[in-house]
């Protein structure tokens, strides 16, 4: 058996990577995807590999010679490359394809060890590699029957969104037979070129020979292997993510701040959202108007104040939308003078917002992280600060006091004359979390000097289209970051949502008390997990101290490479005591049992 890999191209997607260098040179995590590719086909004692090189072919050449790790290599030249695509690069190889069973493979592919395993193993001549079509996906698509005979390769022209549950997609990974290659697809391969020409692909010939009926060749899903096409930046970065070594894997995870639909089957249970509004009526019809938000301008900051104040009750001057709650925080914590006590540990984008020497930090001294609204007037009685700062249930501690006491903080800061700021983003996922809200104008106006800031990411489920409120009866400082931001602050989207939300809070509500029943049927099975100590929550996700064998970060990375399932490592987070924590996030009861399932197998493992 033999390889030959595609590496003609001129990887222009790739900016300045591929200024001098053709796209198999370009380093992932510090190894060229060239050297991790000829690496793991020499441990499949190949007779030779054959690479069709075009774009800097010359300085490829001279870079890996004519052997690697004891693997011959030969090259075949594009002159053309510029002028032609990969089925001519492919046809420039024809000879040594009708020589040997080969693996067909294009130079801008990473895969895990087991992917070249699959071929190698499996008994059937023909097989191209798929994996079940993801919204990351590009190119070449597929259908398979249930011998997993390919029975249509599906162009661009004809993909069709509302079909995908039916696609697979090519992994541009294949193996043929050499009497396939000399009786079927060479022949097919010349008489394509000759009528079509040389700047298309090479799966259109196999596209022809599906037509045909021919069920010369199998599909083979990928399963759970990781692999990841290196098509543009992103795509550079994202494999840069996959593929991390293990020192590196969660700060590079982490340092998204998400967009993790691009990440193959990976469930998130970092971010926190609502597992269940998203799922109603309110998205059918902002997707039923998809095309006409997508091309309006959305209105002014002045008509969105009237949308806000209408879906949220609080009247117009003591209102301010956001481009999620991160705009309103970074404008609020620039504009307030003085000091800001905040209690430790938190959510840190407040704080990183202030300079170090303005911060007054509480830290409870319990086990738990619990604290009250009488803990806090304490210490920030004897503490002074300027504005205080109430996560409120907290985050990640998932700590939470109750509304009268809220209501008694507020007033004790009135008396002070210090400003308190209550985020209540995890509000509604509050047991008689209708009755928790500050969100009233009576209460704004009995505390003028209470800012109550609301996250509609959270617990309406919908962080993509970045919305947030700020609400105070102080105008004179709502008024002041209306300024601060932009006239074209919300999103079109963000904007009909306001507009439509009235129509469902019968579902809301719904989703919310939902939440609740799932919350607490996720805490008792995460208590019967041997190696976590789970804290009470009254929000979407739960505060744990992993306990041994585990520590948090080796808990976080066996759920991230073992189960594809990604958490939070809480253990450095400023104000903790040094020992191991994590933060859980409650999803789906579907996917909450698949995290559950995972945790039960490690706790199978440790005590076997």
């Amino acid at each position: 058996m033999q390889a030959i890999i595609l590496a003609a191209g001129m990887g222009k997607r790739l900016g300045e990577y591929t200024k001098n260098n053709t796209k198999c040179m370009v380093p992932v995590n510090g190894t060229k995807l060239i050297d991790r590719m000829l690496g793991q086909l020499s441990g499949l004692g190949l007779k030779r590999v054959v690479i069709v090189v075009g774009y800097e072919g010359e300085r490829l050449i001279d870079y890996l010679g004519s052997e690697f790790n004891g693997l011959k290599i030969e090259y075949v030249v594009n002159p053309i490359y510029d002028k032609t695509n990969n089925i001519y690069s492919l046809a420039l190889a024809k000879e040594q394809m009708q020589e040997d069973d080969t693996i067909l493979l294009e130079s801008d592919l990473i895969f895990e060890d087991g992917m070249l395993d699959l071929l190698v193993e499996n008994d059937a001549p023909n097989i191209a590699l798929v994996a079940k079509y993801e919204t990351w996906m590009d190119g070449t698509m597929v259908r398979i029957d249930e011998e997993n005979n390919i029975v249509n390769f599906v162009p661009k022209a004809a993909f069709k969104y509302d079909e995908t549950d039916q696609y697979f997609k090519t992994v541009n990974v294949y193996k043929f037979s050499r009497e396939f290659a000399k009786s079927k697809y060479i022949p097919f391969l010349e008489a394509y070129t000759k009528a079509v020409g040389n700047n298309e692909y090479y799966e259109n010939v196999l596209r022809i020979l599906s037509f045909l009926n021919s069920h010369d060749l199998k599909a083979l899903p990928v399963g759970n292997v990781k692999w990841y096409e290196i098509d543009d930046k992103q795509d550079l970065d994202i494999a840069e993510a996959l593929f991390a070594e293990e020192k590196d894997i969660l700060r590079k995870y982490y340092g998204r701040y998400g967009g993790f639909w691009r990440f193959p089957k990976m469930l998130d249970y970092c971010y926190l959202v609502n597992p269940y509004f998203c799922r109603t009526r309110i998205i059918d019809e902002i997707e039923a108007n998809f095309r006409t938000l997508i091309s309006e301008y959305p209105s002014g900051l002045k008509v969105n104040t009237l949308i806000a104040s209408k879906c949220w009750g609080v009247k117009e001057e003591y209102i301010i939308p956001g481009n999620g709650a991160a705009e309103l925080i970074k404008a609020l914590m620039e504009l307030l003078p003085g000091t800001l006590g905040i209690v430790r540990p938190t959510f840190e984008e407040y704080p990183n917002r202030r300079d170090k020497d303005s911060l007054v930090t509480f830290v409870p001294q319990n086990d738990e992280y619990r604290y009250t609204a009488a803990d806090l007037m304490a210490y920030f009685g004897e503490h002074r600060a300027d504005n205080i700062l109430l996560i409120n249930p907290d985050n990640p501690t998932g700590n939470f006091i109750p509304i009268n006491d809220v209501l008694a903080l507020a007033e004790w800061c009135e008396e002070q004359g210090i400003r308190l700021i209550v985020d209540e983003s995890f509000v509604d996922f509050s047991e008689g979390w209708q009755f928790n809200t500050l969100l009233h104008d009576s209460t704004l106006e009995a505390h003028p000097h209470l800012v109550v800031m609301k996250s509609i990411s959270k617990s309406y489920g919908v962080p993509g289209i970045r919305l947030g409120i700020l609400c105070s009866a102080d105008t004179a400082i709502i008024s002041k970051m209306k300024s601060m931001v932009s006239i074209w602050n919300i999103n079109s989207f963000a904007e009909f949502f306001m507009q439509i939300f009235t129509k469902y809070e019968k579902d809301y509500q719904r989703a919310c008390d939902k939440f609740i029943e799932e919350r607490n049927d996720f805490e008792r099975n995460l208590r019967q997990i041997s190696f976590l100590r789970v804290m009470p929550s009254q929000a979407n996700y739960f505060f744990v101290e992993v306990l041994p064998p585990y520590t948090a970060t080796e808990l976080v990375l066996v759920m991230l490479k073992q189960h594809n399932i990604l958490t939070r490592d809480c253990s450095n987070k400023v104000g903790l005591d040094g020992r191991q924590y994590m933060r859980i996030a409650v999803r789906s009861h579907e996917d909450n049992e698949k995290l559950i399932s995972a945790f039960r197998q490690l706790d199978k493992n440790i005590k076997s």
